[in-house]
């Protein structure tokens, strides 16, 4: 199966006098369609600027990005834009709603944009907004609603155009833990069943328990994989690692055997 996101060897270069910034240090990695991928890291670490580098929103300084085999540092900026509309979807820490349409439109604008918006699709997006519990607020207009609720209209547009792609920067930002939880399995599940390919930004470990592959990051650079279940469910919640008998540990090496990813 072709993979739905390739990267290779980008770099993200600032320069501000003599000082250079490398936010993104070399990164390569790809994405499988159907395949949930967590990047995390501490503050600074290049998480969020790789994210707008996948989303085409950012130029890399070097390398390429591709998705569906398209590349985007090839597309000029209008057929950019159309690429993005048609084949990513986002959701980011501002939910960028648009304040005079309702739920339902607001999730729903993504398939008029698209040339998409049929019966078929307006009960798709009834369904997705159900699954999210945003059943019942329908009709409702973003300042009638809650943040997180706000953010899961967001998730929910994201979705419903059917991207290859769906980027989420902290999409439980500003959710209680319970419906975090509910919210991120429910995104895992349908980037399963869709077959698209998710990346999600987060700083909350215990997220990861639902994602099929974790990439740590650090200093711009990726500095750490984790793909076996044990290793996820070892970072999502400590308290399951088990410890390594202290007789088969090297001197300097740590007391648990799940690493931490700062």
């Amino acid at each position: 199966m072709a993979a739905a996101l390739e990267v290779q060897g980008v770099s993200k270069v600032y320069r501000n006098g003599g000082a250079v910034t490398r936010a993104v240090d070399h990164v390569s990695l790809s994405i499988e369609p159907g395949e949930f991928v967590a990047l995390v890291g501490p503050s600074g670490s290049g998480k969020t600027t790789l994210l707008a580098i996948l989303a085409g929103l950012l130029n890399p300084t070097e390398g390429t990005v591709k998705i569906d085999g398209e590349e985007l540092s090839k597309l000029g900026e209008r057929k950019r834009a159309l690429f993005r509309r048609q084949k990513i979807g986002f959701t980011f820490q501002a939910n960028n709603l648009v304040p005079y349409l309702t739920v339902l439109e607001n999730v729903t604008l993504m398939l008029k944009l698209n040339n998409r918006y049929d019966e078929a699709g307006l009960q798709r997006a009834k369904d997705l907004l159900a699954r999210l519990g945003l059943g019942d607020r329908l009709h409702y207009l973003p300042r009638q609603i809650s943040g997180g609720q706000q953010q899961r209209v967001a998730i929910a547009r994201s979705l419903i155009h059917l991207p290859s792609l769906v980027l989420a920067d902290e999409p439980t930002a500003s959710l209680d833990t319970e419906r975090a939880f509910q919210v991120v399995e429910t995104f895992a599940n349908l980037i399963h069943e869709q077959k698209r390919a998710g990346v999600m930004v987060t700083h909350d470990l215990r997220m990861v328990k639902y994602v099929d592959r974790v990439i740590q990051m650090l200093d711009g650079h990726i500095e750490r994989v984790l793909d076996s279940r044990a290793d996820i469910s070892c970072l999502a919640n400590p308290a399951d690692c088990t410890p390594i008998p202290v007789d088969a540990l090297d001197p300097n090496a740590a007391a648990q055997a799940c690493p931490s990813p700062y």
